[in-house]
């Protein structure tokens, strides 16, 4: 997502499809065929509907789909968050979460419990970092790893679904009040 600036919903629904995906292919994290999946639903309404048609496709996904989804987000706090290789929007939600400044007991805990859930699920655990601080954060992870994994299947999915609109909202006006996340975001 290489857009400095918000879009229209005019400007999303004139588009080239090959500039569409390239604006919108890490809404959700390394999942440019998402994007390129729903930009067949063009004209979008408002920035509910293009969020609407995303979250339709991965509901529609098999199981093995939506951990794929769950399996291209990095783990946070993790290697690649220490080595700078998050993409850009990973790298701001978790700086807005305050991961970046954990201390050296907290980033052995994280470390920890990230690789308890990735071994437990075989996936990263995701969360909705702009909507969470470090410590909810820890405290999530900790009491998700008693859940089943059909459980943090659906619990994952619907924080990319979290993270997707946020990222939506960086890139298009949210110009509705009934936004599901609230005016603050």
């Amino acid at each position: 997502m290489a857009q400095a600036t918000t879009l229209s919903m005019s400007q999303v629904n004139s588009m080239s499809s090959d500039n569409f995906i390239e604006v919108f292919g890490n809404v959700i994290e390394h999942c440019s065929l998402v994007a390129a999946s729903v930009v067949r639903y063009r004209p979008f309404r408002s920035l509910q509907h293009l969020h609407d048609e995303i979250c339709t496709f991965i509901d529609q996904l098999p199981d093995v789909g939506k951990e794929g989804i769950l399996r291209s987000h990095p783990d946070l706090a993790g290697s690649m968050a220490m080595t700078g290789q998050l993409t850009k929007e990973s790298q701001q939600e978790q700086k807005s979460a305050g991961l970046g400044d954990l201390t050296e007991d907290e980033r052995k805990l994280m470390a920890r419990l990230n690789e308890s859930y990735r071994l437990k699920f075989g996936f990263p655990f995701v969360i909705c970092a702009r909507m969470n601080k470090k410590d909810a954060i820890l405290k999530g992870l900790e009491a998700r790893l008693h859940n089943s994994a059909e459980a943090e299947l659906l619990t994952g999915i619907a924080e990319v679904k979290k993270i997707a609109l946020l990222r939506l909202k960086n890139l298009v006006p949210f110009p509705f009040s009934s936004d599901p996340l609230g005016s603050n975001l």
